[in-house]
């Protein structure tokens, strides 16, 4: 392990992203700034990202957060398909054998407190209220102003600075890296439901409508996730307990984009600020941690400048998956609904099919992390 002590680096936004990747240099010996526009972590009654998957566990093990994690979230023993109430497949994610669960459930709040307690051991903090409000300078030595809520500003000129700040990021923009793909003409909408005792929360359901979708996800073991492409699909849910009180829900558009290269002479981007994608397949989050910890790891070893090289290939990887599902799921053509619904039965009479899937779904389809010993 090679320290960089002589190395400031700045990173914006405090999401999962961000925080994993102060994490993992915090431990790395590295003391990294790391600033965020809002107060605190996201509520954890908006549950947003949900998955974590074997390979993420697999990551944030040397930090203790895996552990954290694997105590307070739910595991998903396997996903259940149907058409008109019709099985179409079961796949059984307990059969996976790795670094924990194949997919296990923790609301997106719970996840970075956990983060953010791991990282106040190594004291830091971000600077909550504190946007980047641009970037000047040049791709090898930008000058950052960043700017508080109280109208107070500094300009600073970090060795590095990474833009873990979203879909919508500044420092993408401000850098001028193009962020090309195109959305979805779908819209989906989606609930978070809690019950008064426990319910099933062991599996996640798909119910096909023939066009149009309905995917049951657990949250908590008294709350469920309901996400569908139907705009009346709140009178389509087989509740599992009367008396569901509706938490939260929103409605979204879907876009397949990612930039062209992760990163230009010192600035580097990770997560949505880098790749977004549909929420199928739980693989957002989760690819966003997996940057980070890379990009720690080659910072540590002096050798970022390969970032870019080593992260692309996986993001397109997962984007071709996610496009995949996502039109399986939207499909509204007959010819291609009666086709899908003929082939997935089969998929359950061929072994390396479901463990393919069961791969996937645990985010192990990606490079092997080569600080982390290979799995048993």
């Amino acid at each position: 392990m090679v320290l960089r002590a002589d190395t400031s680096i700045l990173i914006a936004g405090a999401g999962p992203v961000g925080l994993a990747l102060a994490l993992e240099l915090a431990r790395r010996g590295i003391r990294p700034r790391i600033v965020a526009e809002t107060d605190g972590p996201v509520a954890e009654n908006e549950s947003r990202a949900l998955g974590v998957n074997a390979r993420t566990l697999m990551l944030l093990g040397p930090s203790g957060v895996a552990g954290d994690i694997r105590a307070q979230a739910l595991p998903i023993e396997g996903l259940q398909l149907s058409s008109l109430g019709a099985p179409l497949l079961r796949i059984r994610t307990d059969r996976f054998r790795g670094p924990g669960p194949a997919l296990s459930i923790l609301p997106q709040g719970v996840t970075e407190r956990l983060l953010l307690e791991r990282l106040r051991a190594f004291e830091i903090e971000p600077e909550w209220h504190t946007r980047v409000n641009g970037v000047d300078g040049t791709p090898d030595a930008p000058e950052v102003t960043l700017v508080r809520n109280d109208d107070s500003g500094e300009t600073v000129r970090p060795t590095i600075l990474v833009g873990a700040d979203g879909a919508h990021s500044m420092v993408r923009k401000a850098c001028g890296f193009g962020f090309p793909g195109d959305a979805l003409d779908n819209l989906f909408f989606l609930a978070d439901y809690a019950y008064d005792a426990p319910v099933d929360a062991t599996h996640g359901r798909v119910q096909f409508f023939n066009p149009g979708v309905l995917a049951c996800i657990p949250v908590r073991a008294n709350v469920l996730r309901y996400i569908s492409t139907l705009p009346d699909y709140e009178d389509r849910i087989v509740h599992p307990r009367p008396n569901g009180e509706q938490r939260w829900r929103s409605q979204f558009t879907v876009s397949f984009r990612h930039v062209e290269a992760m990163s230009e002479g010192r600035v580097y981007l990770a997560g949505d600020a880098a790749h977004i994608h549909s929420p199928i397949g739980a693989r957002g989050m989760n690819l966003g941690i997996e940057d980070a910890c890379w990009l720690a790891w080659l910072i540590a070893e002096g050798r970022e400048a390969e970032y870019s090289k080593l992260r692309l290939p996986a993001v397109r990887g997962v984007l071709r998956q996610t496009r995949m599902l996502t039109a399986m799921a939207t499909m509204d053509q007959p010819a291609s609904l009666a086709l899908r619904n003929r082939i997935l039965p089969l998929m359950a009479h061929l072994p390396f099919a479901e463990r393919a899937l069961v791969r996937r779904i645990a985010g192990m389809d990606t490079p092997h992390p080569p600080w982390l010993a290979a799995p048993q």
